[in-house]
């Protein structure tokens, strides 16, 4: 009787250790739900937000939706990326007190390919730029599939596009997802923060000094419209009349800057205005080389001396560089045409962005024009100084008046003619700039007489590029229609440069006041399997990843069993 009582209490305290235990983790876990707690254990704090994110996602007054177009059969990096933006959503909802609500949408989930190209046209014609994907199997066949590796962000009415991947060329595959995971934060965020953004930031491209005219910028004015509310006009030797605008654009002018014109920039600098200069000093009438030469010649544009006090020159010659555009040269023989050939035009340089700035980070090669290049002068230590694009390690400059000839693509370039290195084309000059105006007498440059001359700015920066031409997407004209071609295009090769990322992330950081732009410097680490090791070690890992989990549950079992045997034995 006495065992039958002794074995009924272990029974009775087993069940209740049981229920007691069932009750503490469900109560834990009904506790931790009201616990906002979230720890990111990555090395490289891929899961962490930055503080500028919180501030903008805890300020959305209203509900926002994203659909994401990455749902459905797509190759392992593309599922990756995937599951880096469902991470990255999940982190914005629980940030904004879950007023983001997001979806991921397959867009080939049509019932016939008629309906499918449909879907795919309208989500083109919404700014989503498509992928076609060549994928190869074990038995020598392949596949192509569209993908649409973005986002619709819908607010207040509003459907903007989001772009996450990159396409770098000079870098592998693996490599631009990378570099595509890193900036996702930035691309969301920047996007969220101009939509909900209580005011607009302006920017002005300046006109009056023959810069490049409205169609040659359309791309880029296109583009930049998604941040700020774009201007054109003249200065006109107003002070002040610049004061509303964020930035300014000076996009490769031709002719002189009066005194009142620069006064009325350089007091806008001072007065903390950020301008974006493209300006070249040598002229090169790039039509004339129809006719198979032109002439380039010395232009001076009278900014010399402001940039000088800025702590830039823009030196007067022409860049030749052996990394450079490849252009289609008809070859002729006996006076009978044969065939269009590529040849390398050194005047057409590719340029090397920055690897260490938010500006330059992860974008192509921009292609120039006729470039010419820049030394940063002075020892202000109120100025810092940044490099953005440079010519590669094999280049040379040639002063003008210089004649040019397409002939000259005709002769293959040798590098020991090439013995400058790393000539400067675009630099970031920021914080405080003294005037071009001081100690000078300024009153016939301003009306009013009680205007308030200041020589000295605040905290500001700017960012000068030695090449006009940069800016500069081309035309097609049909009739009287004018159709411009993406920015950064090469018609030839078909190869899209970084020229439009480039410009969009200069007025993108001149305009940031908040640090968002500090967020395209993140970086990750690459962790890839190594290929040869999958292919000879396939068969081993495929069992342990199969049977292991199997095994680990029966060991512990087994272990479970011979615990509690022995512990209830002793009894």
């Amino acid at each position: 009787m006495a065992e039958k009582n002794n074995t009924e209490n272990i029974r009775l305290k087993s069940w209740l250790r049981f229920f007691s235990i069932t009750a503490t983790v469900i109560l834990l876990a009904v506790l931790s739900s009201f616990l906002k707690i979230r720890i990111d254990l990555t090395e490289d704090k891929r899961y962490t937000l930055s503080e500028p994110t919180k501030k903008i996602l805890h300020g959305l007054k209203n509900d926002m939706f994203v659909q994401v177009y990455l749902e459905g059969e797509m190759p392992i990096p593309f599922k990756r990326l995937k599951r880096s933006v469902n991470d990255i959503l999940d982190e914005f909802r629980i940030s904004s007190g879950r007023k983001i609500d997001y979806e991921f949408v397959n867009p080939a989930k049509g019932k016939d390919l008629a309906e499918r190209e449909e879907f795919f046209q309208s989500l083109a014609e919404k700014g989503l730029n498509p992928v076609n994907i060549r994928a190869g199997d074990e038995e020598g066949g392949s596949s192509q599939k569209i993908i649409f590796p973005g986002m619709i962000i819908n607010y207040n009415g509003a459907e903007v596009p989001v772009n996450f991947l990159r396409n770098n060329q000079s870098v592998t595959a693996e490599m631009n997802l990378l570099h595509s995971i890193e900036g996702l934060e930035y691309e969301m965020i920047q996007t969220i923060y101009t939509l909900t953004a209580d005011t607009v930031y302006k920017v002005a491209f300046i006109e009056g000094h023959n810069e490049k005219s409205e169609v040659e910028v359309a791309d880029l004015t296109l583009n930049l419209a998604r941040y700020f509310t774009i201007d054109r006009g003249v200065i006109g030797g107003k002070p002040g009349v610049l004061d509303d605008y964020t930035a300014v654009v000076i996009a490769g002018p031709e002719s002189e800057f009066s005194e009142a014109d620069k006064f009325v920039l350089d007091q806008y600098i001072m007065k903390g205005g950020r301008v974006l200069w493209l300006i070249e000093e040598v002229a090169v009438n790039t039509d004339s080389l129809v006719y198979g030469e032109t002439v380039a010649l010395y232009r001076p544009l009278n900014l010399q001396d402001m940039l000088f006090r800025y702590g830039a020159r823009v030196n007067p010659a022409v860049v030749q560089d052996i990394d450079c555009m490849l252009i289609g040269l008809t070859v002729m023989s006996g006076g009978v045409r044969q065939q269009v050939v590529p040849a390398p035009w050194v005047y057409y340089p590719l340029l090397t962005p920055s690897p260490d700035h938010p500006i330059t980070r992860n974008i192509n090669k921009v292609k120039g024009e006729f470039v010419n290049y820049i030394d940063t002068v002075g020892l202000d230590k109120n100025i810092t100084k940044k490099i953005l694009l440079r010519t590669s390690a094999y280049s040379r400059t040639l002063n003008p008046p210089l004649l040019i000839s397409l002939k000259e693509a005709e002769i293959a370039p040798e590098e020991k003619d090439f013995n400058m290195s790393g000539l400067p084309v675009a630099v970031l000059l920021e914080g405080k700039f003294p005037s071009a105006f001081r100690n000078r007498i300024t009153s016939s440059l301003v009306p009013d007489k009680n205007f308030n001359v200041r020589t000295e700015s605040v905290p500001g920066k700017m960012i000068v590029i030695a090449d006009g031409d940069i800016i500069r997407n081309e035309v097609r004209r049909s009739g009287t229609e004018e159709i411009p071609y993406p920015l950064g295009l090469d018609r030839y090769t078909g190869q899209m440069f970084g020229n439009r990322d480039f410009l969009i992330n200069c007025l993108n950081y001149l305009a940031d006041d908040i640090g968002l732009m500090e967020l395209r410097a993140r970086e990750l680490k690459l962790r890839l399997l190594d290929k040869s090791r999958i292919k000879s070690e396939r068969l081993k890992w495929q069992i342990v990843n199969v049977a292991g989990p199997a095994v680990i549950v029966l060991l512990a079992g087994l272990i479970y069993s011979v615990v509690r045997k022995r512990l209830y034995t002793r009894r």
